[in-house]
């Protein structure tokens, strides 16, 4: 009987962790270095605008360079359009010839990506398009520089755009419109982010990538999947609209982000839609805002509308620093700390802090750890005692496995009356566990959404925190020229999660074994289990369970020693 439960228990952990792997790689991202997403977009009154062959050589007419601290590129004369931005600061991966992350690309190129600013107006004005030509009042756009965009419609209006950008990743843009007519003329500002291709991404409930934006305060995301397939069966393509004061809406990858704030005060109409194009892959994602009520520009006078583009990495204190300084509501939401943000956001702040003290991100998790494990002291000790008073019925329940050898029934009833009788809750072992999962789960969001951790290096061979230990068991780590996972993936285990199944291990070895013999038999397994689960987890994830585990141990070890010398004593 106790070789079949083993049997049972066995074939169990297996296909628990079978489907573990499963999943993992289907659905579960993977912490590695990360190719440079590309971001972008333009959206007018509804729909993306077909691409054609003037577009695509409106790519390649003279540009303004562009130079600040953290960003350079160039933005387009021709259409007036951002499709040029590169990060100073990051690199695709870690490695130092890594070429810097673009995260807008010309039309005409694999991954167009760009944003818009322009005007609608009732049938007869003449609007600035793809192919207008704008002159730059200065040769250069540096935060000590700005410039003026100008364009003259031969009807009386001068389009003007007045761009400025900082020394971090924000363009402020001032739509202009000066009339020099004799009639009045109604215009509808506008902005739009545009993607015309599909990255390649893995949506989970971990990491959101795909359109974005904030409407009356909530967050509002539309992934690439439901956007097309909303914005075929929509008029005009839009899969979403809403009217609302203000707000921001953009297009978002894990880590970087282009996004259009309007003015606050101003009522405007934001989109989500989705067409087909000419360029890039033909598919055309893209998010706008229009003013919902039009501008009057009277005969000579102008009117002025001011929007705030963000092009950048989503560092967090910095998209917190331009929500008080422009007001953008909820911008922090475009890092995705999920449903358990109340989390994962101090737990966020708090790495970042001790990061600060420590200069190392791998010695604030075990900072943070130490932490968690003194604030949830009490409660932990409270199990462990009640694990070593279990353990020192072990002869009793012995006897009783000895006096029930046929009588599995019996046993438990019997064990679970010596439990009350000792006043012993067998479950109280399952508390530092239970606590443990949402600081587990939290913290491996943290680690893979947030920027702040992006190829962190830890010491020896961890080089990057948010990405699996790059050993592996199986081929001798590197000792053998090949990769096992590329035969079976779920052959990785690296030298840090290997020292995490140790300490695993230890830990079990101090609890007290199930009465049931089976149970007692798959539970020794749970470390090799847990191993293989964890082994392609972030390393950062791998270290802060490592030392819980060792912490545990300790504690654990103390208390049971503890009790033992209190039993002696109170034998004697």
């Amino acid at each position: 009987m106790d070789q079949k439960r083993l049997l049972t228990a066995l074939v169990l952990s297996f296909v628990i962790l079978g489907v573990f792997t499963f999943v993992q790689e289907k659905f579960l991202p993977h912490p590695a270095p990360v190719p440079a997403a590309q971001v972008s977009g333009p959206a007018a009154q509804a729909g993306a605008t077909p691409q054609t062959a003037a577009a695509t050589a409106a790519a390649n007419g003279p540009r303004l360079p562009v130079d600040a601290p953290l960003v350079k590129g160039s933005i387009g004369l021709t259409g007036a359009v951002f499709d040029d931005v590169v990060l100073k600061t990051y690199h695709e991966t870690d490695a130092a010839n890594s070429p810097l992350v673009q995260i807008m690309g010309r039309r005409g190129g694999k991954t167009p990506t760009y944003v818009q600013f322009g005007w609608s107006a009732p049938a007869g004005v003449k609007l600035p398009g793809d192919t207008t030509l704008w002159s730059a009042s200065a040769p250069e756009l540096t935060p000590a520089s700005p410039v003026t965009l100008s364009w003259n419609n031969g009807q009386g209006l001068t389009f003007e755009l007045l761009v400025s950008v900082d020394a971090q990743y924000m363009f402020t843009v001032q739509q202009k419109v000066v009339n020099a007519g004799s009639a009045a003329v109604q215009l509808y500002p506008w902005s739009r982010v545009v993607r015309d291709y599909q990255p390649t991404t893995i949506q989970t409930w971990v990491s959101f990538e795909g359109p974005i934006g904030v409407f009356s305060n909530t967050l509002k995301q539309e992934s690439y999947k439901d956007l097309k397939s909303d914005g075929e069966k929509s008029a005009g393509g839009v899969a979403y609209s809403e009217t609302a004061p203000g707000g921001w809406i953009g297009i978002t990858d894990k880590y970087w982000l282009a996004a259009v704030a309007p003015e606050q005060s101003a009522n405007m109409t934001g989109s989500m839609s989705y067409s087909a194009v000419n360029d890039g892959d033909g598919n055309a994602y893209q998010t706008s805002f229009i003013a919902a009520q039009p501008q009057t520009v009277a005969p000579g006078a102008s009117v002025d509308f001011t929007s705030h583009l963000f092009a950048g990495a989503k560092v967090v204190k910095i998209l917190d620093a331009y929500s008080d300084e422009y007001g953008i509501p909820n911008f922090y939401k475009a890092v995705d700390f999920g449903h358990l943000y109340f989390l994962t956001k101090p737990i966020f702040f708090a790495l970042d802090y001790l990061n600060g003290l420590t200069g190392n991100f791998g010695l604030a998790i075990i900072i943070f750890t130490i932490g968690i494990k003194l604030l949830f002291f009490p409660l932990a000790s409270y199990s462990y005692r009640s694990m070593a008073r279990m353990k020192t019925l072990t002869p009793k329940i012995n006897a009783l496995k000895a006096q029930f050898k046929d009588d599995q029934a019996g046993l438990q009833a019997a064990t679970m009356e010596l439990y009350k009788s000792e006043k012993i809750n067998p479950a109280s072992g399952c508390l530092p566990m239970l606590l443990q999962i949402p600081v587990f789960f939290s913290l491996y969001k943290v680690i893979f959404v947030t920027i702040e951790m992006r190829q962190t290096p830890f010491y020896g061979w961890i080089h990057d925190l948010s990405a699996p230990d790059p050993t592996n068991l199986f081929n001798l780590f590197g000792l053998l020229p090949f990769d096992p996972t590329v035969y079976v993936p779920m052959l990785h285990i690296g030298l840090l999660p290997l020292i995490m199944g140790g300490t695993m291990y230890l830990q079990q070895k101090l609890n007290p074994a199930p009465a049931d013999p089976a149970q007692a038999r798959m539970f020794q397994f749970m470390p090799l289990i847990f191993t293989f689960m964890l082994a392609r987890s972030p390393a950062g994830l791998v270290l802060y369970w490592t030392c819980n585990n060792i912490l545990s141990v300790g504690q654990q070890w103390l208390i049971m020693r503890q009790a033992g010398k209190a039993a002696k004593t109170a034998k004697a």
